[in-house]
């Protein structure tokens, strides 16, 4: 999993948050109303969903291991 654990502002944990969020976005459920049901709402947190962009699979392509 390579979301973050923890906000990087405020230090909550939502990183056990991240898995239910993407499953309700991919369900056509709007991100707002699925942060709100997870019970995400500082805005530092929010931000951790809205703007993570999962780019693991085009870096890893790079890796000499």
């Amino acid at each position: 999993m390579e979301f973050p654990v923890r906000c990087f502002t405020c230090g909550a944990l939502v990183g056990h948050l991240y898995d239910e969020y993407k499953s309700q976005v991919k369900a056509k459920v709007s991100a707002e109303e699925a942060l709100n049901g997870l019970g995400v709402e500082r805005y530092c947190c929010r931000r951790m969903f809205v703007g993570h962009v999962e780019m693991i699979s085009d870096i890893s392509k790079y890796s000499r291991m």
